[in-house]
């Protein structure tokens, strides 16, 4: 069964990536036009689902470093100056966002529900910041277990799953327009994969904010773990620091100064990042199996989707009132 599952995995990504290749062929491009990234993630998630993980050691490291190289990519379709401008519209929301999502996670989680105190504090951080990257950024800092961390990550990854495809959706019930979306979508949203993959489906604009307001976001990273580490008074606790937020910066620059005079350059490396990036919710979609859904458990994903539901609601409100 194993050596059958692992032959359709392969089979579904080499589709999936000659579909995403046809596009750059004149003539045959509607060939590929149906692999978007919330398809690629239903067709990762479904064939997780029916025959579980034949490679999930695989899954894991590929998603991740993927998605990191496709979101620095993106980086050299962007004028960091414009940018900026439309993002700094979502900084107060993030402020407000991330320390108030803390504070609320832990009274419906500790005080509420009575999840156990590290396993709370994993889901409201991954909320609060950018989903598995916040979670796994504070895990060792409060020396969390493996099963805490699982429970977390598959609370939040479920959670993601479900935004890509009805965030969209909602926005355009609610008539946001993509500046409006790409500010909810980066506070609302957990993970980067989601929010870039959510954006993208939206619009130009959308995906432009997303990404630059997620990013900022992602940078709470550093002071939340410091302050995690008094809080749990957690001493010679490391801290991961993502540096591809870093270099995705040095690539808004690179293409607003330096490849001013050859647009075609900066938008050839960040389309081939977006095909990239449709092939990473594959990979993410293949990672949630039936196994990580029963691992979760009811309180741990009830405080995960109330808290969710929270700040969605909230920030969505605000966003429409503001």
């Amino acid at each position: 069964m194993k050596n059958c599952s692992g032959i359709i995995y392969v089979v579904l990504l080499v589709t999936l990536s000659m579909a995403l290749a046809v596009t750059y062929i004149p003539g045959i491009m509607f060939l590929g036009s149906w692999v978007t990234p919330p398809v690629a993630l239903f067709i990762g998630l479904l064939f997780a689902i029916v025959f579980g993980q034949p490679f999930p050691d695989f899954n894991k490291k590929i998603s991740k470093k993927l998605l990191q190289y496709s979101v620095v990519g993106l980086g050299f379709g962007m004028n960091i100056e414009a940018s900026l401008a439309s993002g700094k519209d979502g900084m107060l929301f993030t402020i407000i966002s991330v320390f108030g999502t803390l504070l609320i996670g832990w009274l419906i989680g500790r005080k509420l529900l009575k999840v156990d105190r590290n396993t709370s504090y994993l889901i409201s951080s991954g909320t609060a910041i950018c989903g598995g990257s916040a979670i796994a950024a504070v895990g060792p800092v409060i020396k969390a277990k493996d099963s805490e961390m699982s429970v977390a990550l598959g609370t939040v990854f479920i959670l993601n799953a479900i935004a890509l495809f009805i965030f969209p959706v909602i926005g355009k019930s609610f008539g946001l327009d993509e500046q409006q979306f790409g500010t909810w979508a980066a506070i609302a949203i957990h993970d980067t994969s989601s929010v870039v993959g959510a954006g993208a489906a939206y619009g130009e604009k959308a995906l432009e904010v997303a990404t630059t307001i997620k990013l900022t976001r992602a940078l709470w990273i550093i002071p939340v773990a410091f302050l995690t580490s008094f809080i749990f008074r957690t001493k010679g606790s490391k801290v991961n620091i993502p540096w591809f937020i870093l270099l995705f910066v040095l690539a808004m620059v690179a293409n607003t100064y330096l490849l001013y005079d050859y647009p075609q350059v900066g938008s050839v490396i960040s389309g081939i990042s977006r095909k990239c990036l449709t092939i990473t919710m594959f990979f993410i979609g293949a990672s949630l199996s039936l196994n990580v859904l029963k691992q979760v458990g009811v309180k741990p994903l009830l405080q995960g989707v109330l808290l969710w539901i929270l700040i969605s609601v909230g920030s969505l409100l605000s966003i429409m009132l503001l």
